[in-house]
């Protein structure tokens, strides 16, 4: 094995699980959680019961699934599970982050958020200790909606929270024990197969049947976030021929009523929303850009022509009007039948007899 190659733990028969610890309690409203119930390709189902080929066996402790947990000193408390991966008795686990991390150096008279308690004291353990405890001995660490890949909302200018996303408070250089880096897989909230995907290939590179996870420069996979928005929108096509939409009911490009998609990297126009269906300029809004680190601040505000886009837009006006008129001229010739199709005796097509 080359020197270079992230050596992974195996799973052996005494323990071949691997644990999934979800923390949400990050700043956040729980849209990515709500969102991956809908996800397809793969569904959260087909990965918890490890119906997939060659998917090695899991343990979700998610708050949203974990339906065999109950409180604090129950037959299986939720929280426990998170206790046992800092005290290394579930190896390997990966952890996910959902909501971006408050500044708790800010807040000496309370704390931001918390996740569960501390047994020896009672209060509140922070979300930023948790992943203290945890990303250390983690196989890999997984940020998923934008709020914990980049801060999202909660990171706006003028919050008090000091919040940022995952790599802001770990480094962008970070990597697990794995030699695995953070995997940011944003959205806001995250489009569902984005992140099952991305999910199910940890779990097969943990099982050895897939090379290290390919990231881009802001550790988002580049399968997924290869693409602008524009480049697999049904709508480019309009702007290469300079049609602009005035209003939200129109076919035509959304650059001129605010939206993003020509630099925006995100792949919902190709994907759709839920099982093919949906996605934000498939049916009638624009791109924001929640995809982006620089959301929201960069990109408000939302409904205004983004700046670019008046000289880009202007360029393609002239442009596609040229287009438009050579392409009118050869539909009026492609748009009809050939000449040689007609009734009657005589043959007219231009064939000759062998004889």
């Amino acid at each position: 094995m080359d020197a270079a190659t992230p050596t992974l733990p195996e799973t052996t028969p005494e323990d071949p699980t691997i644990h999934i610890l979800w923390i949400n309690a990050g700043l956040s409203c729980d849209g990515d959680s709500v969102s991956l119930t809908a996800a397809m390709q793969p569904s959260i189902e087909e990965i918890v019961t490890g119906t997939l080929p060659g998917l090695p066996k899991i343990a979700v402790h998610w708050p949203l699934i974990d339906f065999e947990c109950g409180p604090v000193d129950g037959a299986d408390t939720f929280i426990e599970w998170f206790f046992k991966g800092e005290r290394g008795e579930i190896d390997p686990f990966v952890l996910v982050i959902e909501g971006s991390i408050p500044n708790e150096k800010i807040k000496p008279e309370g704390y931001w958020c918390g996740f569960g308690d501390n047994p020896e004291t009672g209060q509140p353990i922070t979300t930023s200790e948790w992943i203290d405890r945890l990303a250390p001995k983690a196989l890999a660490v997984v940020a998923i909606g934008t709020c914990a890949t980049y801060g999202g909302i909660h990171a706006m200018e003028g919050n008090p929270t000091g919040a940022m996303g995952l790599p802001d408070y770990l480094g962008w250089d970070w990597k697990s024990k794995a030699g695995i880096p953070i995997v940011c897989v944003p959205g806001c909230p995250i489009q569902p197969d984005n992140f099952s995907e991305t999910l199910t290939y940890l779990l097969y590179q943990a099982a050895g049947s897939a090379p290290m996870i390919p990231l881009d420069d802001k550790l988002r996979p580049t399968w997924l976030f290869g693409q602008t928005v524009h480049e697999g929108c049904d709508r480019a096509g309009y702007y290469e021929q300079g049609q602009f939409a005035e209003a939200y009911d129109s076919p035509q490009c959304l650059v001129r009523i605010g939206c993003w998609g020509p630099v925006v990297k995100c792949n919902v126009p190709k994907r759709g929303w839920m099982n093919g269906i949906g996605g934000c300029p498939n049916v009638g809004g624009i791109c924001i850009a929640c995809t982006m680190p620089g959301f929201p601040d960069k990109f408000m505000p939302f409904m205004d022509e983004p700046p670019g886009a008046h000289v880009s837009t202007r360029a393609s006006g002239i442009y596609g009007a040229v287009v438009r008129r050579l392409r009118s001229m050869t539909l009026h010739t492609v748009d009809q039948e050939p000449k040689w199709r007609h009734t009657g005796r005589e043959l007219t097509t231009g064939y000759r007899k062998p004889w």
